[in-house]
């Protein structure tokens, strides 16, 4: 396999997360999440918590739920602006992580709009995974040991969330097709079966 750099955005309870790590290690590639945090806390030198609070602290905005005028375009604000741990540095922080793992392994990126952060780079392979409402709730149920309908608000809420940060930081809308190069609904094969369909497109996509 030539050098890939796989982005995988995902609805939550389709799986997508559990499917990326199985995916990385079939291709013997790294499988980045929340490891982005801290690498950009380690190349920043910001708390790690604050990014992990940030997040929770956009979840609560009303302006977080409109794109911004001027969507994520590269670059960090420097030590010394009075922005430097802005939220909206604490993302280009992350972002530029995101570029300089693209840049240097083939690798899986889960979430953190690392579609759009590598939108120009023609070695990125961006993936989509979701399942209809009802097997999330099913798969979230006896992930999380809730009810059905706690796992229907929760689904309802974290997806809203991703949907809200992705148009916030990329002007886009997270469930558009066009933003990706293969969808998969992961409703009805198991993990293994996913594995070997995304393997079989990703040789394709690259033929």
């Amino acid at each position: 396999m030539k050098k890939t750099v796989i982005t995988i955005a995902r609805s939550y309870g389709s799986g997508g997360r559990t499917l990326g790590k199985l995916l990385a290690e079939e291709l013997g590639i790294n499988c980045y999440d929340r490891e982005i945090l801290r690498m950009a806390s380690d190349d920043s030198g910001i708390n790690e918590a604050l990014f992990g609070q940030t997040d929770e602290k956009l979840k609560k905005s009303p302006l977080f739920r409109i794109a911004r005028k001027n969507p994520y375009k590269g670059g960090v604000i420097p030590p010394e602006s009075a922005d430097f741990v802005s939220d909206d540095n604490l993302f280009n922080y992350q972002a530029k992580v995101i570029r300089e793992l693209a840049e240097e392994e083939s690798c899986i990126i889960i979430g953190r709009c690392a579609d759009y952060v590598l939108k120009d780079d023609p070695n990125v392979l961006r993936l989509f995974f979701f399942a209809p409402k009802e097997d999330c709730i099913v798969r979230v149920m006896e992930h999380d040991g809730i009810t059905g309908r706690d796992a229907e608000n929760k689904i309802e809420k974290i997806d809203k969330h991703r949907a809200d940060y992705y148009k916030y930081y990329t002007g886009r809308d997270w469930y558009d097709a066009r933003n990706y190069d293969f969808c998969l609904d992961t409703t009805s094969m198991g993990y293994e079966k996913l594995v070997e369909v995304v393997k079989n497109f990703i040789e394709v996509y690259q033929s």
